[in-house]
């Protein structure tokens, strides 16, 4: 009977989990990570979800003996505890050598994809990212282009007191920023991410980027978005910065590398033409002789 009965829980759970796989995209599936749009994204993904299985299966063979135990020996079936039983070399040494080989196996994957996250080595394109209250820099070093990324007027006019509008009918409110930063697809993009004033965190979850924005420090981080992915990709301040914390979003434009060459070459004569200083004024006409003949 409570073979039986183990097994009909077993098969339940089965059944279960092989519902909630196959609601992927239903709200259940909202509460897993997301595989993201770049490779490193994937491979942070597809670690969460071994480690995931690895501890579901631990859970199971611990719980499973645990309740076992708990059902075959108890009292009301005449089990009488064993007192004498106080030392048993082979079993302690299975219960340490056991853990350490599961550790070791969860910590070489890990330690390979933290290895890889670190390496910006080979990057094509490098970026400086500054944090500020509420906003951010963004500064392509070897291109001559730098602008700042503000919370978009719109969701900041709907956040104010009062201001009587509907929050539903702003389009990605507090989501969307005046100027994304603008990347090329299948570029491996190197950011050099510091703060300005307070601690802030770059963090956009479809890059399986987040990195804090430190005064005084400069951190690194990288991605690749897939060449087939271009679009707009949100992100936000992953940091307790201050008092408007939540209003300082981070949206991506990754386009082509075509679409994205001609907009850095168009905005670095923008902003080569806006830095020129301003043509000399033209010189007074000449005065007048009968001006010249009253003069002193």
């Amino acid at each position: 009977m409570i073979r039986r009965r183990l097994a009909a829980s077993a098969l339940a759970a089965f059944a279960t989990a092989g519902s909630l796989a196959a609601q992927a995209d239903s709200g259940w599936g909202l509460l897993n990570m997301t595989p993201g749009v770049t490779d490193m994204s994937r491979n942070i993904y597809q670690l969460h979800m071994k480690i995931f299985w690895i501890c579901v299966v631990i859970a199971f063979v611990v719980f499973g003996a645990m309740i076992w135990s708990l059902i075959k020996f108890r009292k009301s079936q005449g089990a009488i505890p064993d007192v004498t039983l106080v030392h048993n070399t082979k079993v302690e040494f299975i219960w340490t050598v056991v853990p350490v080989i599961i550790l070791v196996g969860m910590a070489v994957p890990a330690a390979k994809t933290l290895v890889e996250i670190e390496d910006t080595s080979k990057s094509e394109l490098t970026i400086k990212v500054t944090g500020f209250q509420w906003g951010w820099n963004y500064d392509y070093l070897d291109d001559g282009v730098a602008y700042y990324s503000h919370l978009d007027r719109a969701s900041d006019h709907a956040r104010e007191l009062s201001s009587g509008i509907d929050p539903n009918t702003v389009d990605h409110y507090l989501l969307n920023v005046d100027h994304p930063l603008v990347v090329p697809v299948n570029t491996k993009v190197r950011l050099l991410i510091t703060g300005a004033d307070v601690i802030h965190s770059w963090w956009v979850p479809a890059f399986g980027v987040k990195k804090d924005a430190i005064p005084g420090f400069v951190n690194e981080a990288w991605f690749k978005v897939d060449a087939d992915k271009p679009g707009l990709y949100r992100g936000q301040c992953a940091e307790l910065c201050g008092r408007d914390h939540g209003f300082m979003p981070i949206v991506v434009d990754a386009r082509s590398k075509e679409d994205f060459a001609a907009w850095l070459k168009e905005k670095a004569a923008e902003q080569k033409q806006a830095a020129a200083p301003a043509a000399p004024a033209a010189p007074e006409a000449a005065a007048s002789p009968a001006a010249a003949s009253t003069a002193p």
